[in-house]
């Protein structure tokens, strides 16, 4: 990655501003811990009773770290209820929630309308979101439609040569069948769809596509492929010199061009028509304007090398995975897409994203802790039959805030509103 000389330059100015060069040396040098000792380590680490929760606060409190606000939550929540979501458990960290809608959704799954919890602690962002919200519900809501479910593990399998890796793909495509029954020891929610296979010189990579059911699934997927794995190396005549269970091809917890061009957990599109009068009241700008805006902002994002072109998915995923219990990290995948706007023949505006990979799942993971399950159930979302509903709600406040904040570009807002709402320091 290249750098400027002349930023670089800075950089090294101010460093040896701070310190002379053998401390520079010295800070960087590894400090083995028979050289410098290292504190203890947090004891009870996998210890879920209320007594291994105390022995961590104990340590802690003698490290002189006081430990108060990340306990008024935890207070009321028992440790053992946290086994399989957090280990070496202290307390819970506390992001605001707000609350946009209502939000008219026209969905498959989701259709009716929703309040929508939103976790974070950007200023402005839930108000940008509550506009876009009545935008889309006095035009008559978003229609919404979640159209496939992948969840994905891809384990690579090393061989000492082509040959035998030509010989093991063989084998392997007449043992593909009996795969689902393997799977179905360790799950009966995860069901097999795929296998896709990538070869690059002797390195076998096998893509295990699942569905998943109504939980977000990577855990389940991985699993079970494990298990397929096993009984591949048990029982394959062409033995691997050595096999790794992910060979970082399913796009998992990164954006990825495989992922954008197929799916990665549920692919979701929604589109919408908003009445030019409403773009005017409401948006104060125009539908003109709104297109113009979104065909500039796509040679920006072709220019930055982007995957998808998008205002600002993240920002609607990360607040509801946030608030509702979903895995945080899978917001770096969920949030790449497209969102396209252009006028109508009557001069209207057709709003339309399109959200090719959420992870999300109303089951399982992080859903069933109290305040996540209180959000999920604020939108009927908690539980069996929900999934597809869920995901059908994110594509529709995703749509909420990118129609929102190309309004404000187009309008000139959107400085001011950050302005004022800012947490000002």
């Amino acid at each position: 990655m290249p750098q400027s000389l002349f930023r670089s330059r800075q950089i090294s100015n101010r460093i040896s501003k701070e310190m002379a060069p053998n401390e520079f040396v010295e800070h960087l040098r590894q400090k083995p811990p028979g050289e410098n000792p290292l504190p203890k380590r947090i004891p009870a680490g996998n210890d879920f009773t209320e007594d291994g929760w105390n022995k961590r606060l104990d340590f802690l409190a003698e490290q002189n770290i006081t430990i108060n606000t990340l306990l008024e939550t935890a207070l009321k929540t028992p440790p053992e209820e946290l086994r399989g979501n957090i280990e070496n458990f202290i307390g819970f960290c506390q992001v605001p929630v707000g609350v946009i809608g209502p939000i008219r959704v026209n969905g498959v799954y989701a259709n009716g309308d929703f309040f929508v919890p939103l976790a974070t602690t950007e200023g402005a962002l839930v108000a940008s979101y509550h506009r876009g919200a009545h935008v889309i519900s006095q035009s008559g809501g978003v229609s919404a439609m979640c159209l496939t479910e992948s969840v994905s593990r891809a384990p690579c399998f090393i061989f000492s040569d082509l040959a035998k890796a030509g010989l093991f793909l063989k084998w392997l495509y007449e043992q593909a069948d009996t795969f689902p029954e393997i799977i179905s020891r360790k799950t009966s929610f995860g069901k097999l769809t795929d296998i896709k296979t990538a070869v690059t010189g002797r390195n076998v990579y096998l893509i295990f596509e699942y569905t998943t059911g109504d939980a977000a699934g990577q855990n389940m997927v991985t699993v079970a492929t494990e298990e397929v794995c096993n009984h591949i190396i048990e029982n394959s005549p062409i033995a691997p010199l050595i096999w790794y269970l992910e060979g970082n091809l399913s796009g998992d917890k990164k954006a990825s061009m495989l992922s954008f061009l197929g799916a990665r957990g549920k692919k979701v599109l929604a589109d919408i028509i908003i009445p030019e009068k409403i773009v005017r009241n409401f948006l104060h700008t125009t539908p003109g304007q709104m297109s113009h805006y979104c065909k500039t902002s796509t040679l920006g994002g072709v220019q930055s090398g982007g995957i998808g072109v998008q205002g600002h998915f993240a920002n609607a995923l990360a607040a509801l995975f946030i608030a509702c219990g979903q895995d945080a990290a899978c917001v770096s995948e969920a949030s790449i897409g497209i969102t396209e706007m252009e006028t109508t023949e009557d001069g209207n505006l057709h709003v339309s994203v399109s959200l090719p990979n959420l992870i999300v799942g109303t089951v399982g993971g992080g859903t069933h802790l109290p305040t996540a399950r209180e959000c999920l159930e604020i939108m009927d979302c908690f539980g069996k039959d929900r999934a597809r509903k869920f995901a059908e709600i994110c594509a529709a406040v995703a749509m909420a805030g990118e129609i929102s904040i190309i309004a404000a570009l187009c309008a000139g807002h959107f400085g001011k509103a950050h302005a004022t709402y800012r947490h000002k320091v």
